[in-house]
């Protein structure tokens, strides 16, 4: 039995191609060759998401970038399948950082037990991963969202959006998103229960639909994509109001300059703040974050999407589905049966 292994291969510019990866096959490490402390994991699901783009770069961040020869960082969970490690047993179902591959080896610490028999595995590298925690502290700990505030949230049919858009609507706020094409808009409002949708793909100007969508103004943005919506976005902000910046998708591909805000001069005048969020940050306080969207998820108050592809062979074609919007939810990628 073999282990397949997608490898960053070269850095790229611009989006990544094919090429980026080497997809390789390595034999699956035997109990006996398991240091002490050590795991074996057969991963059944793998995480993808935008952060890993950033993680492609040689450049200074909040994480070392991921070598060349390394397998591709990523979220995933599955199953212990040998154990050397007295906090682990053969059999239980774990969420860590496993990569894109099919067997990871890991000494435990950044992994965590989960229980399928409460909710699906992917779930756990989506609502109640990284995806979910960082909608969740970014919204309440970064946008201190207050009942009966106007909530606009750029990416909005995403992974991280959906979770901001719910967990503001459970806090008594208005929530307006912003999504691509007809189908994520009607989704936010219909199946989500946002106020309202911007189609940023439609002929109304963005800048425009915020006007019409938040008439008395925007007092938490939470931005996933930067660009020109992030621009659109501040000459709507009213004062005091809060800007969270999580990603700017909309930039990661770049070949020029990075695009930044030249609306800036809104958050002196609106007496606003603009501050970014990384969810390692509260990584002491994810249990807890973890048990109250569990308990919103049973009380169902908060949906969970998870968008499930298969095969690791198919990692390029699912990762590419982040930048062109072909996906709704949490993109997952299935590597193993």
């Amino acid at each position: 039995m073999m282990n397949k292994q997608m490898k960053l291969a070269k850095r790229p510019v611009g989006m990544p191609d094919e090429s980026t990866w080497v997809l390789e096959q390595n034999e699956i490490p035997t109990t006996e060759s398991l240091a002490e402390g050590d795991i074996l994991v057969k991963q059944h699901y793998i995480s993808l998401d935008p952060a890993m783009r950033g993680w492609m770069n040689d450049s200074r961040s909040y994480i070392p970038p991921v070598q060349i020869g390394e397998v591709m960082r990523a979220g995933s969970a599955g199953e212990v399948v040998a154990s050397k490690n007295e906090r682990f047993a053969v059999g239980d179902f774990v969420s860590g950082w496993g990569g894109v591959q099919q067997y990871a080896v890991t000494d435990g610490r950044g992994w965590y037990k989960v229980d399928p028999s409460l909710a699906p595995l992917p779930t756990y590298i989506g609502t109640l991963g990284m995806p979910g925690m960082t909608a969740y502290f970014g919204i309440l700990e970064v946008g201190k969202i207050q009942e009966g505030d106007t909530v606009l949230v750029s990416g909005a049919a995403g992974a991280v959006g959906s979770i901001v858009g719910q967990i503001s609507k459970i806090k008594g706020c208005r929530v307006v998103g912003i999504a691509g094409g007809p189908v994520k808009c009607q989704y936010l409002i219909d199946e989500l229960g946002f106020d309202a949708a911007i189609d940023y793909k439609s002929d109304e100007p963005v800048a425009k639909a915020i006007r019409r969508t938040c008439p008395d103004g925007v007092d938490v943005y939470f931005d996933n994509v930067g660009g020109d919506i992030l621009d659109a976005a501040l000459t709507r902000i009213n004062r005091g109001a809060r800007i969270v910046i999580c990603g700017a998708i909309s930039q990661y591909n770049n070949t020029t300059a990075i695009k930044g805000p030249s609306n800036y001069l809104s958050l002196l005048v609106n007496r606003a703040t603009m501050t970014g969020m990384v969810v390692i940050d509260y990584a002491s306080q994810y249990q807890e974050a973890g048990m109250q969207m569990g308990m919103w998820m049973a009380q169902g108050k908060l949906k969970s999407r998870e968008d499930v592809y298969e095969g690791i062979d198919n990692f390029y074609d699912t990762f590419k589905r982040l930048f062109t919007g072909e996906k709704m939810g949490k993109l997952v990628l299935k590597v193993i049966d």
